[in-house]
């Protein structure tokens, strides 16, 4: 409690820039269309300058990808009251404290997870109809770790169709959710794929790690629709890989 209260400090007081970019990318004027659409961020406001500067944004296609002795995704989530809300932008729900993600020496506590439709990320040219994201803080550094998984039209999930019956549908609209559990929305296998990156919403801060998981989790087509009548697009559209290598392991 006192480590989380504490990052809450620094995000006042502006003592971890990408700890506050990523606090306020949830809100501002931007969007997916038209004069506010991921071509004019950049334009919207000086801090966004890395959304058409930046030389490591995300998302990106999936190719060419490095088989590598990269380490194992070991995920430490705990299920708990949690809150949704609709910012505007996405559905965003807020975990309680706990639940980690640990990559070799790192470790990540998950702070929040949203969806996107389509999919941001894109495999070899393909997209799928979601993406969830599962934002995390290193520990130790409070730099962002993202793990981004697919989703597709098949069985239902419980998880997601809990959340689904539930959306909140006006803009600043929360609700209290209990007995979150996002281990549901995870995969049966996580070999993954693993580049540099930058959020994906203003103001795009790069030094982002990202995960991208690559098998996709099935969930009921009737739940991805409660979320498309929300949001129909709210995925920025691919960047330029500008060399990076994107790793896998699977």
């Amino acid at each position: 409690m006192y480590r989380r209260h504490l990052l809450k400090g620094f995000i006042a007081l502006g003592a971890c820039p990408i700890c506050a970019q990523a606090a306020r990318a949830a809100s501002g004027h931007w969007g997916y269309e038209g004069q506010e659409g991921p071509a004019h961020w950049a334009d919207l406001d000086s801090s966004n300058f890395v959304c058409s500067g930046g030389t490591r944004q995300s998302p990106i296609d999936i190719a060419s990808a490095v088989r590598a002795d990269i380490p194992r995704i070991a995920v430490g989530w705990k299920k708990g009251r949690g809150t949704m809300v609709n910012n505007g932008h996405t559905i965003q729900i807020n975990v309680p404290e706990g639940s980690t993600l640990r990559l070799g020496d790192r470790v990540y506590e998950l702070l929040q997870f949203h969806f996107h439709a389509p999919s941001e990320h894109h495999v070899d040219g393909t997209t799928f109809p979601m993406e969830a994201h599962f934002v995390h803080a290193d520990a130790r550094t409070d730099a962002l770790g993202v793990l981004g998984v697919f989703l597709k039209p098949g069985q239902a999930n419980a998880s997601f169709a809990g959340l689904a019956a539930a959306f909140p549908a006006q803009k600043g609209e929360e609700v209290e959710v209990e007995d979150v559990d996002p281990n549901g929305l995870l995969p049966a296998s996580l070999g993954y794929w693993t580049y540099r990156g930058s959020l994906t919403t203003p103001p795009c801060s790069e030094g982002v790690d990202w995960m991208v998981a690559m098998e996709p989790v099935e969930v009921d087509a009737a739940d991805i629709k409660r979320f498309t009548k929300l949001y129909p697009m709210n995925a920025r559209p691919i960047r330029s890989p500008n060399r990076r290598f994107i790793l896998s392991l699977g």
